[in-house]
């Protein structure tokens, strides 16, 4: 079901899946409304990401005008690439995270992006959302079975939503990524196209699909790539410095 929200810019992402009607979903993108992006450069239009160099200001400009869009402030992370998930809540705004769950009304769970995978999850009943941010390592780590078991439901009861994240045809790796993947599940061997000696594509979104749907997760988005698509998405193995987008869930 497609949840709608008013006064967003026409391109950020309302993600199309079967959440119930109390969970909302909103990825934003590098565009803004006309007249509300603050940040320059590299970092036009909407970076939301405090931590990569743009204007302070710039930022908050940024941050203030989602803020107007939602029912709380997003729980801001410090992302490590880690494992940890927190209860979204005003105790946890700059942990050392990469995924975050709330079960009650108006806690707005978010992660930042720039390529890794943000992974958007709600029961279908209502009792809880939650995101994650899987860039390789969490991801090969278990960032994804985590925030599913955080949850406390059982994960035949959860969809989830991967948002844009580099693309197969564009994200090279060497050994040891495919290695951290294919040693714990042989299967996950198809995500990677072999490109000489050494190196690989990889496909993000397929090993973050194939993690979930091996835990009973129903599996929705996965068509957006961050790295081909410079006018809509920041990437950070694109441009190097470069702004941050944010995924957010929550329960009204």
């Amino acid at each position: 079901m497609r949840h709608l929200l008013l006064n967003l810019p026409e391109d950020w992402i309302v993600p199309d899946w079967p959440a119930p009607a109390g969970v909302r979903a909103l990825i934003t993108t590098r565009r803004a409304a006309p007249g509300a992006g603050a940040s320059r450069g590299t970092y036009a239009q909407f970076n939301l990401g405090a931590h990569v160099n743009d204007d302070a200001q710039a930022v908050a400009r940024n941050r203030a005008f989602l803020r107007g869009l939602l029912p709380a402030e997003p729980v801001w992370l410090t992302q490590v690439h880690g494992t940890r998930v927190v209860e979204a809540g005003p105790a946890s705004m700059g942990e050392r995270a990469d995924a975050a769950v709330a079960r009650a009304p108006g806690r707005v769970c978010a992660v930042l992006t720039a390529d890794c995978v943000p992974v958007l999850l709600a029961d279908t009943k209502g009792a809880a959302v939650g995101i994650a941010h899987a860039g390789w390592r969490g991801l090969a780590a278990g960032v994804i079975d985590n925030a599913v078991a955080a949850m406390g439901v059982a994960p035949q009861s959860l969809v989830a939503y991967l948002g844009p994240g580099i693309g197969a045809d564009a994200y090279e790796v060497g050994t040891e990524v495919r290695a951290a993947f294919v040693t714990a599940d042989s299967g996950a061997a198809t995500a990677f196209t072999p490109r000489g000696p050494g190196k690989f594509l990889a496909d993000l979104h397929q090993l973050a699909r194939r993690r979930l749907e091996r835990i009973g997760v129903r599996v929705y988005g996965a068509t957006d790539c961050t790295y081909s698509d410079p006018a809509r998405f920041y990437s950070y193995r694109r441009d190097g410095a470069t702004g941050r987008m944010a995924s957010l869930v929550w329960i009204t």
